[in-house]
């Protein structure tokens, strides 16, 4: 589905990945290695590679199972990415670094750690964007640049998630209705399902012009923690804390049981989740066991810069919490075309 800008119209147009270089994302690491334990904790820069690609390397390269290697999030393949990557190794010695890496692989640094690496465990991950053949006004882009810094975009779920033909939540529907896929898959299909449906949420609220704001009945988000609390009167203090970032209104990431939500704030979602393949997406995920949970309407990107390189190439540096998409942050710019 086509979704709503929060800032108004496009601004520009422009290429973006045209390069692997052209699209830089670095893990925020969430911790620091003990030096010690029973597993090798890797950082490692790849290019053109999945994570779950760079895995099977790293399997293989260390002899074991790949569920013996852990990660905190998955990163994109059209890209230059660092992560960090876990393998365990009880009572063994790391092989030879040098023999794991290749064009498409570097191993950064390679230091013992007590535990595997579990996922999301990251501070956020910060991004470094090149965008080409950019059309547009220069003084419209940095107006809507400023406007991106100062009050944030819609905390959309990114293309990323939804499969490389966007086809993940017809496959979702498929698998519901009783098609039989892998663990692995059905993981991703059902990443996808919710994706959609709180998508459809924060769509109507960005129409409505409520994305960031409170309505009757909200549930809230502590910034930089998933911790939630309310729906509770809105007042003095709410809103002085909603200004300051301090607190984010919240979407459904769909599952069994209630809407925390209440009052208008419930309505808005039963309104946007209505309709037949809603349904569907809503029943699925029951009978798959997931639970309700929430997450942010919004995100504000951290320490947003850009650079103009020449006319019509601009980069951009900002960093985003976990979870966060850098796309979501480009369509509020305007259209993008990728690949080279």
């Amino acid at each position: 589905m086509s979704l709503p800008r929060a800032h108004g119209a496009a601004v520009l147009r422009a290429r973006f990945r045209v390069r692997p270089e052209d699209f830089f994302v670095e893990e925020i690491a969430g911790f620091e290695a003990s030096g010690h334990g029973e597993h090798l904790l890797l950082t490692i820069e790849k290019r053109g590679l999945t994570t779950a690609e760079a895995i099977r390397r790293i399997a293989r390269w260390a002899d074991v199972p790949e569920r013996a290697i852990g990660h905190a999030g998955l990163k994109d393949r059209h890209a230059v990415t660092r992560q960090r990557i876990s393998v365990h190794l009880p009572g063994r010695e790391a092989p030879d670094t040098a023999a794991l890496e290749s064009g498409s692989l570097r191993v950064l640094e390679a230091v013992r750690h007590q535990r595997k690496l579990p996922r999301g465990a990251l501070a956020g991950n910060r991004f470094v964007l090149i965008l080409r053949e950019v059309q547009g006004e220069r003084a419209a882009i940095e107006q809507r640049l400023a406007a991106i810094a100062a009050c944030g975009v819609p905390n959309y779920f990114g293309e990323q998630r939804f499969g490389r033909e966007g086809d993940n939540v017809a496959q979702a529907r498929a698998m519901f209705a009783g098609r039989r896929v892998g663990r692995e898959l059905r993981s991703l299909l059902l990443s996808a399902a919710r994706a959609e449906l709180f998508n459809r949420v924060l769509a109507v609220r960005v129409e409505r012009d409520s994305w960031d704001r409170a309505l009757d009945g909200e549930v809230w988000m502590l910034d930089g923690r998933r911790s939630v609390f309310g729906p509770e009167p809105f007042d003095a203090a709410l809103a002085q804390r909603l200004a300051a970032f301090d607190i984010h209104p919240t979407g459904p990431l769909w599952g069994r049981g209630a809407l925390r939500t209440r009052g208008e704030a419930a309505r808005l979602e039963q309104e946007a989740l209505e309709g037949g393949d809603a349904l569907a997406l809503r029943t699925g995920l029951e009978a798959a066991g997931l639970e309700q949970e929430r997450r942010a309407l919004r995100v504000r990107p951290d320490a947003l810069r850009w650079d103009w390189h020449d006319a019509a190439t601009v980069r951009l540096d900002f960093a985003l919490p976990p979870g966060a998409y850098a796309t979501a942050v480009l369509a509020e710019l305007g259209e993008m075309e990728a690949g080279g």
